[in-house]
């Protein structure tokens, strides 16, 4: 039993790294709008007329208000608390690890450790981008279409916005901070047994997790009547405008 769960854990390592090179890959950076009007000639009176060019979308940096209502919303808001709650549920039917026990006691450690492996990595992913000056709030696409947007949602899982354009980088604190959550608990408050290998596993779950989340805050709606917007959250995450995405 347990070497279907070791090669399982592995390929989801493997998937992970491997969404990371494609989201390398896929960075495009969106050349500035033209600020020249556009000419357009008529082929008959051979009159030229201008025309304006069309508004673009301007990235708004986040304020630091802004950021720390996300951090909250991210570690603490009731999606965590779900999702913590309902991974606790399924450690407890597998009893892992039978060192917690069952009853009461057993969902509420597990319960407890699956919404600290949250808050730890969702601090180390806002307080690494505060150090690199990295914006990695989500914003939603633009596109249209399940694929197209899809593809966005799990790509923006590695990419962050830089600088006062809000140019797309690869992400470092995106791709550390769920190996962060999983290595303080493994070496906070598991059991001795767990070491690396574990980490790792744990990491490579949060990090799936994280993608999923994306996807969701993708195509959730967000109308003004839903659980986001009376979080004060707008564009589904808190992000100040829809873009620039593409």
């Amino acid at each position: 039993m347990r070497r279907p769960i070791r090669r399982f854990a592995i390929g989801v390592g493997r998937n992970g790294l491997l969404l990371a090179a494609v989201a390398i890959c896929a960075i495009q950076i969106r050349p500035a709008a033209s600020q020249a009007l556009a000419g357009s000639s008529d082929s008959v009176t051979g009159i030229t007329t201008l025309t304006p060019p069309q508004p673009a979308l301007v990235y708004e940096r986040p304020t630091e208000e802004t950021k720390l209502r996300n951090y909250v919303f991210d570690a603490y808001g009731p999606y965590p608390l779900v999702g913590a709650g309902f991974a606790a549920g399924i450690n407890q039917w597998t009893n892992s690890p039978p060192e917690w026990g069952q009853g009461a006691a057993g969902f509420g450690a597990r319960f407890g450790s699956n919404l600290g492996i949250v808050a730890a990595g969702t601090t180390a992913r806002y307080g690494l981008a505060e150090a690199l000056r990295e914006d990695t709030l989500y914003y939603r696409c633009d596109c249209r279409g399940v694929l197209p947007r899809t593809r966005h949602a799990l790509l923006s899982s590695f990419i962050a916005r830089r600088g006062e354009d809000g140019h797309r980088v690869f992400s470092l604190p995106s791709l550390v901070a769920p190996y962060a959550g999983s290595m303080t608990a493994v070496y906070g408050w598991y059991p001795s047994r767990f070491g690396a290998k574990d980490a790792l596993r744990t990491g490579s779950y949060s990090m799936l997790t994280y993608a999923g989340g994306n996807v969701a805050l993708e195509f959730f709606y967000s109308g003004p009547h839903s659980l986001l917007s009376r979080m004060h959250l707008n564009n589904a995450h808190g992000s100040p405008l829809a873009g620039p995405n593409q």
